[in-house]
């Protein structure tokens, strides 16, 4: 059957500036689609012509197909191709175990985070629990102080859910008067997304019988900094979750084994690890760790102090910095998107500085506190441009500009940044971080 060819080309007409093309060439596109798009051409591939026109012929049969495989494991780890796809860590030299280790956004694909990719943010170092000898204490303004071990807490109901955890100080170096030249994820990579699961925290404090005038608690870990935080009783009767899982196998070691706070939507430092105690008390305790850090500086000289929810941000993950346009032609840009409010309501990318804007395809499941990926077709004529996405949560918040966010916030803040990214393209298809 002969496919009539569109108007404006096999992709049809341009969605926004910069060649940024219809996102629903994504949807539903099946064969059809993909044959119409063209991407690329393959290595070799026969056409009508006979077989031998061809030069590169088929491939030859590969040398690990002509001998037995290896045996089976205990414990599945990854390919040795893939050694380069780590955290890349960032520690006190003095402190090691002060530090954090960014995710490789950009070697990833989808929205969940591998265990063993998941980002960490340590004060001292990876406590070694004994499981059988932890326990959680739940007391203060409470008219049954109780205290758990793992294995009561595993004979409760439970529920899971796909979260995404992000740092406070996460995209810092945003801050920065220059732009930094830095792969995505050792940049941007302090968030990770993972299916947490554990019993919900409402049950626990119901059981206690926390009192009516209790409004925070103070939740404090295992580590030999022993890590607190105040946080709000509300919240964590709402969805917060006492996660003994990631990913459908225990937690690991440095993600808060055996135990720790899921709180959909707030930022890391309250998702506290290791929990060993939950105090209800009437006001915030006022920790070291709540007041030294992870405060907003103010324009007005002024620090706005319990930020907890995360504002909307998204990212393009590819194209991004340390990766190269071949040629021009059509490409996939791809990319991340999250918010503290809720669920994410539409994406859009711009081409050309944000000059004109074309709305990405959500990619399904689109869930409340949850990695959305986002993908947009763009023909890249070969020209100069500039990659830039924009998130609007179902609350109505928009990701603000870097302008609009140093209009409110001090040049000398250091948390909660999440400005629209600009990626340049040059014309030799080399991509940078740009300030628009």
């Amino acid at each position: 059957m002969r496919r009539e060819r569109k108007k404006g080309g096999e992709t049809g007409p341009p969605a926004a500036g910069g060649g940024l093309l219809d996102r629903r060439l994504f949807l539903g596109a099946g064969a059809a689609a993909a044959g119409a798009l063209a991407w690329m051409r393959p290595v070799w591939a026969q056409t009508g012509e006979a077989a031998g026109a061809n030069p590169a012929g088929p491939p030859a049969t590969p040398p690990w197909m002509l001998h037995p495989g290896k045996p089976f494991s205990n414990y599945g780890v990854p390919s040795p191709f893939e050694k380069g796809v780590i955290r890349w860590i960032s520690a006190n030299s003095d402190v090691p175990g002060n530090g954090i280790s960014w995710c490789p956004l950009q070697d990833l694909e989808g929205i969940v985070t591998p265990n063993g990719l998941h980002y960490e943010r340590h004060h001292d170092g990876v406590p070694e629990i004994d499981p059988a000898l932890h326990r959680l204490l739940i007391h203060g303004l409470v008219a049954r102080p109780l205290v758990f071990d793992v294995a009561s807490l595993l004979r409760y109901p439970m529920e899971s859910r796909l979260v995404f955890i992000e740092c406070g100080g996460n995209s810092n170096a945003g801050w920065n008067p220059e732009p930094i030249q830095s792969r995505v994820g050792y940049f941007h990579g302090l968030v990770s997304c993972a299916e947490w699961t554990g019993v919900p925290l409402s049950v626990l404090l119901d059981e206690a019988g926390i009192e009516k005038k209790a409004r925070w608690l103070l939740a404090e870990g295992a580590d030999p900094s022993a890590f607190s935080v105040s946080i709000p009783v509300d919240k964590v009767m709402k969805d917060g979750i006492l996660a003994l899982y990631q990913n459908g196998e225990k937690l690991r070691p440095e993600n808060g084994y055996p135990m720790r706070l899921v709180l959909p939507g707030f930022e890391g430092t309250s998702h506290v690890k290791w929990v060993r105690r939950l105090k209800a008390v009437e006001s915030p305790v006022m920790t070291r760790d709540e007041t030294s850090k992870y405060t907003d500086l103010l324009r007005s000289g002024k620090a706005r102090q319990f930020v907890f929810v995360i504002e909307p941000k998204s990212l393009i993950i590819s194209p991004s910095p340390g990766m190269n346009l071949p040629a021009a032609g059509l490409y996939q840009i791809s990319g991340l998107a999250w918010s503290g409010h809720g669920k994410v309501a539409k994406v859009e990318v711009s081409a050309d500085g944000g000059k004109s804007w074309a709305e990405a395809a959500l990619q399904e499941p689109v869930l409340d506190y949850c990695f959305t990926r986002f993908r947009m077709p763009w023909r890249w004529d070969g020209g100069e441009a500039v990659l830039q996405s924009r998130i609007t949560d179902e609350q109505g918040n928009v990701q603000p500009t870097r302008k609009a966010l140093l209009a409110e916030r001090s040049p000398y803040d250091y948390f909660h940044y999440n400005a629209i990214v600009s990626w340049a393209v040059s014309s030799e298809g080399r991509i940078s971080h740009v300030y628009e």
